[in-house]
């Protein structure tokens, strides 16, 4: 089999730079864009559906659209892998899924955003239903067979950590143009007026992504670099043999946590910065993009440190810096001794360094367990491992939609419930960090390295 070389790195790489860039839309501006805070009404934005505790009393009409599609999103992930695993073609078991699910992806994002009709409606909210659930099929389909990759193209674990880092700029890069885009559909506003700006905004990104997400598809030949034999085992019993293991277990556990507190970070970030800060909305793309380019910065010393340290203290160190910047985020507005805008830069320096060791690392830990099963039980279930680790993370996600659009309703004038979800994520990223400490990192790298050891 073929080593890989830096530039098919990159090129398998502009894969994730594209789903990110359409990740990065949907996590950071669907809640911002469906249930807009008064800022953003008075700047001409459109009440597309019913607002309030109107489910059940309890949860919002966005936050229970956003949950369900993630649970959805959660229990087709062990399908995919499946078929992805025990795929067959001639051009491999995981880039005929990049190539037929790229379109469906890119076109279901921008949909997302077009409701029919341009007032409240409950009609708008059955069809972003309908977009929703779409757009995490088709991020499923490519997303799990890519992750799959991983370890397959890396054949040790220093090839796997160098592709783990590549790849985790290039998310970072395409989160970062997705935090762009109140800097462009502001360009777009005289033109089309906010909601039509947003929608050209949002399209042009699709079409970018689209075109990156076909790289690898083109560039690659999987079978030149991988020689897997497809599973046989059927979904159910691959999803359950893999759950047998306990420290994957243990690390997917902790990575609940961790994307709960992310995912009420991220979907509260323009809400912090325009309710708590009192800042303009494109503020938000000013500290997400310095926040990327100071923890670029991180990525070589990350690197070369996590050999010599260990992923595991590399990220328990991670999880006790991100709990102090959440906790910090719940005090943001009320500190007047900080000018406002020096706040909002103190937490993009804190949460730079963090951030490079989440974006590496993670993806290679899983890389490392998937590689030791497959020397313990002789079965290549890589698709299943990582649709299992993201089945078990989307369960939380939807948990952490319910729980910040729910809170974000409390005290609304005054931010009172932004700053509840900024002091619940600070605990939550505590208790992953906690049940991290529990993860087995020599037993994992003492099967790779062929060492027997009892524990």
């Amino acid at each position: 089999m073929k080593k890989l070389t830096t530039a098919k790195i990159w090129q398998f790489a502009a894969g994730q730079f594209g789903w990110a860039m359409l990740s990065g839309i949907i996590s950071n501006w669907l809640v911002y864009f469906y249930q807009p805070d008064e800022t953003a009404i008075s700047q001409g934005q459109t009440v597309f559906i019913p607002q309030g505790l109107v489910v059940l009393g309890i949860f919002t009409i966005i936050g229970g659209i956003t949950a369900f599609g993630r649970i959805f999103d959660a229990f087709t992930d062990p399908m995919i892998a499946s078929w992805s695993d025990r795929c067959t073609s001639k051009n491999g078991r995981r880039i005929p899924f990049l190539k037929w699910a790229s379109l469906p992806l890119a076109l279901s994002t921008v949909l997302v955003f077009w409701s029919p009709i341009n007032e409240k409606s409950w009609l708008n909210a059955a069809f972003l239903l309908v977009m929703v659930l779409a757009y995490y099929l088709s991020i499923t389909a490519y997303c799990t067979p890519y992750n799959a990759l991983i370890p397959e193209l890396g054949h040790t674990q220093q090839e796997r950590l160098n592709i783990s880092t590549v790849i985790s700029f290039t998310f970072i890069a395409g989160t970062a143009v997705a935090y762009l885009a109140p800097t462009i559909w502001g360009a777009f506003i005289p033109a089309f007026g906010r909601v039509g700006a947003i929608r050209v905004t949002f399209t042009l990104m699709a079409v970018v992504a689209f075109i990156c997400m076909l790289i690898p598809v083109f560039c690659i030949r999987e079978k030149d670099y991988v020689d897997t034999v497809p599973a046989k085992e059927s979904a159910f019993r691959s999803l359950t043999a893999t759950f047998k293991n306990g420290e994957f277990c243990k690390f997917v556990g902790s990575d609940i946590f961790y994307w709960i507190a992310l995912t009420m970070f991220q979907t509260g970030l323009p809400f912090f910065v325009t309710s708590l800060l009192k800042l303009p909305e494109t503020m938000t793309t000013l500290y997400f993009v310095g926040m990327t380019a100071l923890s670029l910065v991180f990525y070589i010393p990350v690197n070369k440190l996590t050999p010599k340290l260990g992923k595991k203290k590399m990220i328990l160190f991670a999880f006790a810096v991100f709990s102090l910047a959440y906790f910090y985020t719940g005090f943001m507005g009320k500190m007047s001794f900080i000018p406002e805008t020096v706040q909002g830069l103190i937490l993009t320096v804190v949460a730079a360094l963090p951030m490079a060791i989440f974006g590496i690392l993670p993806q290679a830990v899983v890389a490392d367990i998937a590689q030791s099963d497959s020397i313990t039980s002789g079965s290549n279930r890589e698709g299943m491992f990582y649709a299992a680790r993201t089945f078990a993370f989307k369960l939380g996600q939807s948990l952490s939609m319910l729980i910040f659009t729910a809170v974000s309703t409390i005290g609304a004038g005054e931010g009172t419930g932004y700053r509840i979800a900024a002091f619940g994520a600070a605990v939550f990223c505590m208790v992953g960090g906690i049940i991290l400490v529990f993860y087995n990192e020599k037993k994992i790298n003492g099967i790779i390295g062929g060492i027997v050891i009892k524990y």
